[in-house]
Order: structure tokens, then C-alpha cells, then sequence
């Protein structure tokens, strides 16, 4: 064999090895946490509020698409841009506790002779949240959230994004489906919507609670799973808050049709 001959090889066999291992990016995650109490007064049965975060950061070897996966938690779960996910919670839990005394405290004052309403003024806002495998070169990064500002209820919620590993960048809907899915995809989470509740038409869904005063909508709060695409909607999307959460499995399958060329799952 030549030199031509054997340069030609080895740039072949790297080529196949580069090829083959181009999906195979490992994004690693840590939990990170941040908790912190805050009475209103100093006497011993005052109304507090407590946070309490556990978040997946994204490890620093996990390089720039760990970076772009903090920066999208960071914001959408703290509504932050920090250095790091564990900055981020922390200022969070400052922000959040410090917003807490300044404003609920004038307003106890009026009402602590009362003791019927000690209970607005007990809040907690707790989020937790995991990874986990997604469609083909992706991941789930899914965060319940869990908080009480006063009123009758608490609020109970899932976020969920969806990130590319290789890049770190989050899917959005417009990334799966092509251009003009809407309608499609709304007869399709409609349909979905009648199964699951039992119902046949629109009128006996809105009786039993559900899209009352609304019509059904894509979701940008999905999951991307191996077979299907799961649409979360918290409550009070498409039904009141007794209803809780629901949640739609779309088999791949059923949306064929308008899915993008460029998405493989």
C-alpha cells in the first residue's frame, strides 16, 4: 500500500469514528440547592416564609452547551442571569424573602389581632427539580414548583424544557413542527383531550369543567420522549384549579404529518 493509499485510509477511518460518536455528547448535572427562612416580626408564633430550591446545574465539563442550558433555567426558573445556576437560587431566595418582609409586613400589622388570618401570611415557594433522557440528542429538564402567597390554595406546577445536548439550545414547538402546524396540532391535543376525559364532544367537555372559557392550544410546556410528545397544562390553562394538571401523550405517529423533516426522534 502507497502513502496515497494509506493516508486515504486513515482519513476514512476517522472520518467513520467522527461520524459515529457526533450524537454521543454527555451533558452531566449536580444538584444545587438554596434555602432560607424569614420571620415578619420577632415574636414567637409570626407568620415566616421559607424557600427551599433544588436545581440540576449543568457541570462545567459539560462545556458551552452546559452553559446555555444554565443560562435557560436560570431564567426561566429565577427569572435571574448569574454566573451560575447557584448564584441565580441564591439571589432568588434574598430576592424573594427580603420582597416578602417588605410587603406583607405593613399588612400583618393590620391583621395580626385576628388570629382566623395568620395563615395568608405563612408562604413557602419550594422548586425541585431532574433530568432525564429525552427524544434522540436530547434532554428533559423538568421542575415542579410548589408555592403559597395567601388566598385559599396553594399553586402546584410543572416546567419542563427541552434542550439539545450537542448544542445546549432549547426546543421550542417551532423547532418539531413545520410552519403552519397550529391548527393541526390543536385538532390533534383536542382529540387527545375528548379520549381522555371520556367526553365526545366540545359542550361536554366545557360541562365537565374544561375549556370553558378558552380553546385548546399547543403547549410550549411539552416533553419529548422516544415515542411520544407529552402537552402539560397546569391548572387553570384549560380547566379550574380543582381539576388539576393535565396532561396529553401524543404518539409521534399521530402528528407524522407535521412534523419537521430535520427533527428525528
Amino acid at each position: 500500500m502507497n502513502k496515497k493509499h494509506i493516508f486515504w485510509f486513515w482519513g476514512l477511518i476517522l472520518l467513520m469514528v467522527s461520524c459515529s460518536g457526533g450524537d454521543e455528547v454527555n451533558v452531566e448535572f449536580e444538584t444545587v440547592t438554596a434555602d432560607k427562612t424569614v420571620t415578619l416580626t420577632n415574636e414567637e408564633n409570626s407568620p415566616s416564609c421559607a424557600v427551599h430550591l433544588k436545581l440540576e446545574a449543568a457541570t462545567e465539563a459539560s462545556g458551552h452547551p452546559g452553559e446555555l442550558i444554565n443560562n435557560a433555567v436560570m431564567k426561566r426558573l429565577l427569572d435571574k442571569e448569574e454566573a451560575s445556576v447557584k448564584l441565580a437560587a441564591e439571589a432568588f431566595a434574598n430576592t424573594y424573602t427580603e420582597s416578602y418582609q417588605q410587603t406583607m409586613l405593613p399588612l400583618y400589622k393590620q391583621d395580626k389581632e385576628d388570629s382566623t388570618k395568620r395563615a395568608w401570611y405563612q408562604y413557602h415557594y419550594i422548586i425541585e427539580s431532574t433530568t432525564q433522557k429525552g427524544s434522540k440528542g436530547t434532554i428533559v429538564y423538568l421542575s415542579t414548583i410548589d408555592y403559597y402567597e395567601g388566598g385559599a390554595h396553594g399553586i402546584n406546577q410543572l416546567i419542563t424544557m427541552n434542550f439539545e445536548t450537542k448544542t445546549g439550545r432549547q426546543l421550542t414547538l417551532a423547532d418539531i413542527f413545520a410552519t403552519g402546524y397550529e391548527q393541526a396540532l390543536k385538532n390533534v391535543l383536542l382529540k387527545a383531550l375528548k379520549a381522555k376525559t371520556g367526553c365526545n364532544t366540545l359542550n361536554a367537555l366545557r360541562d365537565k369543567g374544561y375549556l370553558y372559557s378558552m380553546d385548546i392550544f399547543p403547549s410550549e410546556n411539552f416533553i419529548l420522549g422516544d415515542e411520544t410528545i407529552t402537552f402539560i397544562y397546569n391548572p387553570y390553562e384549560i380547566a379550574p384549579y380543582a381539576m388539576g394538571s393535565t396532561e396529553l401523550i401524543i404518539p409521534y405517529s399521530d402528528v407524522d404529518k407535521i412534523l419537521k423533516n430535520s427533527f428525528v426522534y
